[in-house]
């Protein structure tokens, strides 16, 4: 049986980290803010992945990101995913060679299977994780692109095309409960074909250990995103992972102290 995975997500915007509700986003702080209320290379012991999201409006500078996931890198002992705006391979590659280990595609889906494959051949297709926002309207799931700008389809045709494509991974997110913290919207997951073949990480909503368990004990829940950069400063994801595991919840266990001093970070 897949382990079960927290994984903590960092929304970018043009060297900015971003807190977001409802796709509306907040400006925290800098790269040096991030660094002082979140020790990553201690962090990186009570989540499973992290990912960073360039979820920047206008036109990106791929450079500047790439050397964002390239600092963020050289604290965490983590897989990273990374992505947003990927249009090109070569945006694959270049977020590969500052340090990502898996890129996050959205709107690309719907515009370029053709590069999808290429990137999915060349990396392997665990290392491509599909994203896909979701809004609720007139009772029906409908997917959207374009950073939650543009409607796309009804989201069990959308989720059902994804289905085929060469993928390792779905990240799938509620545009209605994204930054609110009352909790995942679990009916999304109502609106996958049956045998979906990747797992599914489940994002938009959380707020406090509650809505971690609630969605991992669905089984059709791999892995709880979270990108609350306020409910989780501090050791809030430390005690809702710790919380996770003595209830039982089949997570990895790392050993902090093993870990760092393999590291060499311990004397």
């Amino acid at each position: 049986m897949l382990k079960k995975r927290v994984i903590f997500v960092l929304l970018y915007d043009n060297g900015i980290f971003s807190y977001s509700r409802n796709f509306c986003l907040q400006k925290v702080g800098d790269l040096n803010w991030l660094k002082q209320n979140y020790n990553f290379s201690h962090i990186s012991f009570f989540i499973d992945e992290l990912i960073i999201l360039d979820v920047s409006r206008g036109e990106r500078d791929s450079d500047k990101f790439n050397d964002h996931i390239g600092a963020l890198t050289e604290e965490c002992f983590i897989p990273i995913a990374a992505g947003g705006g990927i249009e090109t391979a070569s945006q694959a590659r270049d977020l590969f060679k500052h340090g990502a280990d898996k890129i996050v595609i959205n709107s690309l889906a719907s515009a370029s299977t053709e590069v999808i494959n290429e990137i999915s051949m060349e990396f392997g297709r665990q290392s491509v994780v599909i994203s896909v926002d979701a809004k609720l309207e007139e009772g029906k799931f409908n997917s959207w692109i374009n950073s939650g700008s543009t409607r796309h389809t009804p989201l069990l045709e959308w989720l059902t095309d994804i289905s085929k494509l060469p993928i390792g991974e779905l990240y799938l997110n509620s545009i209605d409960n994204d930054g609110v913290g009352n909790g995942y919207h679990l009916d999304l997951l109502d609106s996958l074909p049956e045998s979906f073949p990747v797992p599914i990480i489940l994002a938009g909503g959380a707020g406090k250990y509650e809505h971690f368990a609630d969605a991992l004990q669905d089984d059709r829940v791999n892995a709880v995103a979270t990108a609350n950069l306020f409910n989780f400063i501090g050791n809030g994801l430390e005690k809702s992972r710790n919380k996770l595991l003595s209830n039982g919840f089949n997570l990895a266990h790392w050993d902090s102290y093993i870990a760092l001093k393999m590291k060499n970070i311990l004397i």
